[in-house]
């Protein structure tokens, strides 16, 4: 059982929901991000998702977009991603998911990528640009590291579509609460409600919501319904606000820690 399994089962079992934050690896630098990330696995983040900067990152909005252009004005690699989970995991247990899209790990090598995630310590990735059709180039590498795949539902996902990925996913279902880019709308829990019962019934797998989650009162609300909500644009606004001030870990593992107790 991996460190993603075993986190929902644990949760599970305390009833409680899974809090994930998103940070995008190298905004501001690297050494930040290995900081807060160790700062958020001290203060009760259940799962990280780490985003590897890419110069196209067509399923993000505005906020990550241009995170992931500072990030990558500053030099931040894959490979420098995968040196600072590396580092992370020295430290810390915390399941770590490489959020990211396929053309910085296709020029890495898939083969090569796989077998570097898997012996930095990284529990899953999650590809957004790579279908269940066109998966398999890289999955052929990564399933045999014992990484998660973790699969996109979207509110437009038909019932026959929503099997296609049901059959090969794993980990956990990321269900994307709003149509669009991430971080531009406020989602609503009445459609989130029906959506993730409709899920439900095809699947026992954990199903964490995110797009658009940004206070505490919005993560209460959706947890009702979900195993599990995701912080992402909230997140990455909040490390660009005071990314020049002393206490940028702390502000954050602030905000991060209101929503956690929300989640308990």
């Amino acid at each position: 059982m991996g460190r993603i399994e075993r986190k929902f089962e644990d949760l599970r079992g305390k009833n409680e929901k899974a809090l994930i934050v998103y940070l995008t690896a190298g905004d501001p630098s690297l050494e930040v991000t290995r900081a807060l990330a160790l700062q958020l696995a001290d203060a009760g983040v259940d799962i990280l998702e780490i985003g590897v900067p890419f110069s196209d990152p067509t399923a993000d909005g505005p906020v990550i977009q241009a995170a992931s252009q500072r990030a990558l004005k500053t030099g931040t690699t894959l490979a420098g991603v995968l040196r600072m989970v590396a580092d992370i995991r020295l430290i810390s247990q915390i399941p770590i998911v490489l959020f990211g899209y396929f053309n910085p790990i296709f020029a890495y090598g898939a083969e090569k990528f796989a077998a570097s995630a898997g012996e930095a310590g990284v529990d899953g990735v999650l590809v957004v640009d790579l279908p269940p059709e066109e998966a398999q180039e890289l999955r052929v590498h990564t399933d045999a590291a014992g990484l998660d795949f973790i699969s996109l539902v979207a509110p437009t996902t038909g019932r026959d579509r929503l099997k296609t990925i049901l059959a090969s996913a794993t980990g956990f279902l990321y269900y994307i609460s709003i149509t669009g880019v991430t971080g531009t709308a406020a989602p609503k829990i009445e459609d989130i409600a029906r959506e993730v019962g409709k899920i439900r019934k095809l699947t026992k797998m954990p199903i964490a919501v995110g797009f658009g989650i940004s206070n505490a009162a919005q993560a209460k609300e959706i947890a009702a319904v979900a195993d599990g909500i995701v912080i992402g644009s909230a997140v990455v606004k909040l490390i660009d606000e005071n990314r020049d001030k002393s206490d940028l870990v702390e502000v954050v593992s602030d905000f991060v820690n209101e929503i956690r107790k929300i989640l308990r």
